[in-house]
């Protein structure tokens, strides 16, 4: 019974997230609030309210692709709060390591990893100019002279923030009460709402969810938060220049 509630209680999660997050509709809310009464008989109780939390506090948080100092600052201090309350919650007062910040994995990168670093790269050279056009995704980012530096920061502040709450934080909670392919497609569902808020509409969630399940398989593997956020950062890096090629041709792109 315990057993089946934690898995009902992830489900509705989920469920939630999507509504909430994904979609901007309030009825996710009835979602959360059934995960929340089977948390008090499911078996990881405190887990499954801890996510609880992070969920509600997401789905307060204004998430777009605004670049402005009173935007950016909003959303730094309520994404922080994301990182640092699990951490503080698991590590000071459960005196639980579920939550490891495990930045590298004491060895040097095999060639196939590197390798994977390019492949990236090239997928996204080819992907990202095409989908954000063709889905008119691009509509989504300010891309304004004066506000280029501003969303360089911001681009790459928010995949740096994304592997360390989805996949760092979220992700190891989510085992703690499911196996590790259950856990990280849960993970993957709401890193996926998240994306689509931000800005990845349209037939984004056709690259993102499973580029989410890889980033997720990749650190359950290396134990590199380091390899991890490299990957997406070279594709945050595509990305941004992409952006800019849309308002001033750089010419180094082909789609």
């Amino acid at each position: 019974m315990q057993r089946h509630s934690d898995i009902a209680s992830v489900i509705l999660i989920c469920a939630a997230s999507f509504s909430l997050i994904a979609m901007q509709n309030h009825a996710g809310w009835i979602a959360l609030a059934a995960a929340f009464l089977f948390a008090f008989i499911a078996r990881h109780t405190r887990y499954i309210l801890l996510i609880i939390g992070l969920i509600t506090l997401l789905a307060f948080t204004e998430i777009s692709t605004s670049v402005t100092l009173q935007h950016m600052f909003e959303m730094s201090w309520k994404l922080g709060l994301a990182i640092l309350l699990p951490y503080l919650i698991t590590k000071k007062i459960w005196k639980d390591n579920v939550i490891e910040y495990s930045w590298h994995h004491g060895r040097a990168w095999y060639k196939k990893e590197v390798s994977y670093i390019l492949i990236t790269a090239i997928i996204a050279y080819f992907l990202l100019p095409f989908y954000l056009v063709n889905s008119g995704a691009i509509n989504n980012w300010p891309v304004a002279e004066s506000d280029l530096f501003r969303l360089f920061i911001g681009t790459n502040a928010l995949g740096f923030w994304d592997e360390l709450f989805f996949i760092n934080t979220l992700f190891p909670l989510f085992m703690r009460m499911m196996p590790m392919r259950f856990a990280n497609l849960a993970q993957a569902i709401i890193f996926t709402s998240f994306l689509y808020e931000l800005g990845f509409t349209g037939w984004g969630p056709l690259f993102i969810f499973p580029f989410a399940l890889i980033q997720g398989y990749i650190y359950y593997k290396t134990k590199s938060l380091l390899y991890v956020i490299t990957i997406h950062l070279t594709l945050d890096l595509v990305l941004y220049l992409a952006l800019v090629n849309t308002a001033y041709p750089l010419g180094i792109f082909i789609t």
